[in-house]
């Protein structure tokens, strides 16, 4: 399943399965490919480009048919993605197939993201890492399209030369799941797509998805004056832990409630009683990219507001440190982060993208921040951590702040 993407190379005429040779129809299916990846169609890749796509050779020994099993009452878990975020998932069913004389199980899942438009949710994620990927495929590994539909009777025909690499092979500024290791073949795969050798895009910001708030949003920002602080969500009460699980979405930097809410998150962050460095929109109950961040590296360390904030870029550099949430009562953590980041969001003023570079302990805060926009929380992160190896470079290496400092 390709999440973001245009689905329409996926809709091939269903009279190409008939009376087409298997490499007519793999070669139909790469043209639809293209014709998506080009940035006429508002794919990652200029038409001058697209010379620098290349597949195997269509072979039929990679199509096998998998027996499935579904699995039931599976916890949902946060696969990381290239961004460095990452989205939620559930396991729905092992396929358990043959291919070049060797049997496999592998795990496919299923989104549960509750933005998932009808056609997104019938498909299914199948990611694929073999031991061709870093070699002559793409270093994060591919995707095999999967519908529910396709499975008959406990029976899925799966066809590896429909394997292709997902856009952040092309772009940056995509969000693509990172397949997890359970779904290593211990072969080389060498059908589908291949490497992709042209230059990479760096994808512009788009605004046009931009919305207002909605009725129930305005309402709840307009329920008190621009000094009033405002509710802050809870992990500990259901209902509250729902809103901050769920992914927000761009919001229009024009809109005429936005300085109402901008005003109300800074009373409640810098609320005496419970003080912070950082809140986020989704903390007190909007949905909508907006964060307000204490720049302590800048003079006075002032509060800065930020519209639609993206992280584009993530240092290699890591650094570990403490840290606690408004809206998880009674707990603080060592969570590892970025050293340095890349952040794009819109100006207010002109509603423009501009781009800054942000190091050290504003930049956890940053990332703290942007992380709550996707349903995101520090527990998270620690989970992600433990699966992770890092190496300390310094063990003498450490980090202060003046005593009486706020940290996040």
């Amino acid at each position: 399943m390709r999440y973001t993407y245009i689905f329409t190379f996926l809709l091939i005429n269903l009279g190409l399965a008939f009376g087409q040779s298997h490499s007519q129809q793999i070669e139909s299916f790469r043209q639809q490919q293209r014709k998506a990846l080009s940035q006429e169609n508002k794919g990652p890749i200029a038409a001058q480009n697209l010379q620098f796509l290349h597949y195997f050779l269509p072979d039929t020994t990679y199509k096998t048919v998998a027996n499935v099993s579904y699995l039931y009452d599976e916890p949902t878990f946060r696969m990381p993605t290239s961004d460095g975020t990452s989205k939620e998932f559930k396991r729905f069913a092992e396929l358990t197939f043959t291919l070049k004389g060797q049997q496999f199980t592998l795990p496919i899942y299923e989104n549960v993201s509750l933005f998932q438009s009808n056609l997104a949710s019938s498909y299914l994620f199948f990611p694929i890492l073999d031991r061709t990927t870093g070699e002559t495929t793409y270093e994060s590994g591919r995707y095999i399209d999967v519908k529910k539909e396709d499975i008959k009777q406990g029976k899925l025909l799966i066809d590896f030369n429909k394997a292709y690499n997902p856009y952040c092979a092309y772009s940056s500024g995509y969000r693509c799941p990172q397949p997890p290791k359970e779904n290593y073949l211990d072969i080389a795969v060498e059908a589908g797509e291949k490497k992709y050798t042209g230059p990479k895009n760096q994808r512009e910001q788009d605004n046009s998805m931009a919305k207002n708030f909605n009725d129930q949003e305005k309402k709840l920002i307009s329920a008190g004056k621009a000094e009033e602080k405002m509710y802050v969500l809870q992990t500990t009460v259901a209902k509250d832990s729902t809103i901050l699980r769920t992914q927000s979405e761009d919001v229009k930097y024009d809109d005429t409630t936005l300085d109402l809410l901008a005003a109300r998150m800074l009373a409640t962050v810098q609320d005496p009683d419970h003080p912070g460095v950082g809140i986020a929109a989704p903390q007190v109950g909007i949905n909508k990219n907006l964060i307000w961040v204490q720049r302590l590296d800048k003079v006075d360390e002032p509060f800065e507001l930020y519209i639609n904030p993206k992280i584009v870029w993530r240092s290699q550099l890591l650094r570990k440190g403490a840290e606690g949430c408004l809206s998880i009562p009674n707990r603080r953590e060592d969570v590892i982060r970025n050293y340095s980041i890349k952040l794009q969001h819109v100006d207010k003023k002109t509603g423009k993208n501009v781009e800054e570079l942000i190091e050290g302990f504003t930049a956890v805060i940053f990332q703290h921040e942007v992380d709550h926009l996707y349903g995101i929380l520090f527990p998270d992160r620690l989970e992600e951590q433990e699966q992770k190896e890092s190496v300390l470079l310094n063990e003498r290496l450490e980090f202060y702040m003046g005593k009486g400092t706020i940290v996040p």
